[in-house]
């Protein structure tokens, strides 16, 4: 099936029931698995999509376990929560569990003092029934202030080294809205990753992500991305999705011209929305995954050309 013919039957098929149509054709021909890309200098290699734990939140235990084992059969081994997602943690850790030797787990924390992180990681660890997780991070740091609070004596980076000493987070990194916080925070410490936005509209409308990409490079730090497939902000009405504060793009066509987007930029991986149908068909779309060509790179520009994006620079 090409490309073309593929996005055809996921508009036709509907986001509800792509997932199991395709899955099912899938499994008789031979499961397309994700590709994926070194993690920095670490020597693992992470799925170019990972899950977010916000798609196994406010859901039944079965659910949660179904789209973890779906995840995983389709090649995702990243998977990156936080205690502020809900319930989250409590869903992801016992579907995780089966699997938890093969996957990267990531965590955060919006801890800016080493108390609170310490109490918050500890009883991360608990809920996800797991002695460590791969990847721990300062969670959200949206502004200078908060990078200086982090550095401080009795300040979150103290637990996260001593965390990473005693064998309890493997790896350190940070999530970021604000460019300047987080170019900050990588010219402050040697953290292995930073978790960012990276988006067309965003990127290509005020350059928002540009500078952060040439410093990580310099950094040595690998690039999580954020928001691939984010459109605008939500505008007058209701709204389709209960877990996303922005509009994504729900149409398999425009939902993939923005993923292969993303892609082509030096990312290791990127986590889509939070709603399980997005989320799948992120998956179904970084199966196929090409780099975007001429024609394509045109066909998305003139998508955007008067979209609002999510994040002013």
């Amino acid at each position: 099936m090409d490309r073309r013919e593929f996005l055809r039957q996921l508009g036709m098929i509907g986001l509800g029931a792509m997932a199991s149509r395709l899955g099912h054709a899938a499994e008789g021909r031979g499961m397309s698995k994700l590709a994926r890309r070194r993690y920095g200098g670490t020597g693992l290699e992470l799925s170019i999509i990972g899950l977010g734990g916000i798609v196994v939140s406010q859901v039944p235990q079965a659910e949660a376990n179904d789209t973890v084992a779906w995840a995983v059969d389709r090649g995702v081994n990243y998977f990156d929560v936080a205690p502020t997602y809900s319930d989250a943690q409590d869903r992801l850790g016992p579907a995780l569990k089966p699997y938890r030797a093969n996957v990267f787990l990531a965590c955060k924390s919006v801890k800016r003092d080493a108390a609170g992180m310490r109490e918050e990681l500890e009883n991360s660890l608990r809920v996800l029934e797991t002695d460590y997780v791969d990847l721990y991070q300062l969670h959200g740091v949206s502004n200078m202030d908060e990078v200086e609070q982090v550095f401080a004596p009795g300040g979150a980076m103290e637990t996260m080294v001593k965390a990473r000493e005693e064998g309890k987070a493997r790896w350190l990194g940070f999530s970021a809205h604000s460019e300047e916080a987080a170019i900050e925070l990588l010219n402050r410490f040697k953290f292995d990753s930073v978790l960012f936005p990276f988006n067309a509209v965003c990127m290509e409308h005020n350059g928002f992500g540009r500078e952060l990409i040439n410093v990580a490079r310099r950094r040595e730090a690998a690039l999580l991305g954020l928001k691939a497939i984010a459109w605008a902000p939500w505008g007058e009405g209701p709204r389709r999705y209960s877990k996303t504060w922005y509009e994504p793009a729900d149409d398999p066509e425009t939902a993939d011209l923005l993923l292969r987007y993303a892609l082509d930029l030096p990312l290791t991986a990127t986590v889509p929305p939070g709603e399980a149908s997005l989320f799948r068909l992120a998956v179904e779309l970084a199966s196929r995954y090409e780099p975007l060509d001429a024609a394509g790179r045109a066909d998305l520009l003139a998508r955007i050309r008067n979209v609002k994006p999510i994040f002013p620079h």
